[in-house]
């Protein structure tokens, strides 16, 4: 038979467990608001000291001369401007994912309009497949990931 206490620590303990279950997926979400510091590449930035990869976005890579056009392009929409980002929860190796914004436009989506990256569907769920250029589909890699 268990005791008045153990009964009451295992009520407890159950309580904590479960209040964390419940809010560790909610406590992932956060939004990050502040300058930029550095922009990796059009679909990474640094927000206020958090990286955060732009959800759904595939820009080229940096090593590529597309990829530091389109790196600038980053910098310059973003300079000396406050980007409140919506983080989803996940994580791709040091960076959270999520979806930043200047003046409430979607700065991912920006890019990709002006040609400076593309839909990554996988992540994206087609948001951003009709804001895709010509130039932009016949310049760029897709991500083996992103088709």
């Amino acid at each position: 038979m268990m005791t008045m206490t153990r009964v009451a620590i295992s009520i407890f303990s159950a309580a904590i467990l479960t209040s964390l279950a419940l809010s560790g997926p909610v406590m992932a979400q956060r939004v990050v608001e502040g300058r930029v510091t550095v922009v990796r590449d059009v679909d990474t930035v640094v927000v206020a000291g958090t990286p955060v990869r732009l959800n759904g976005v595939d820009g080229p890579e940096t090593s590529t001369a597309a990829g530091r056009d389109a790196r600038r392009f980053m910098v310059n929409l973003v300079r000396g401007k406050i980007v409140s980002c919506q983080l989803n929860g996940d994580r791709t190796y040091d960076r959270w994912v999520g979806t930043c914004f200047i003046d409430g436009e979607d700065i991912g989506a920006i890019a990709i309009a002006n040609g400076y990256a593309l839909d990554c569907a996988r992540y994206s769920g087609g948001r951003y497949r009709h804001l895709e250029t010509p130039a932009a589909r016949s310049r760029l890699p897709r991500a083996g990931y992103c088709r």
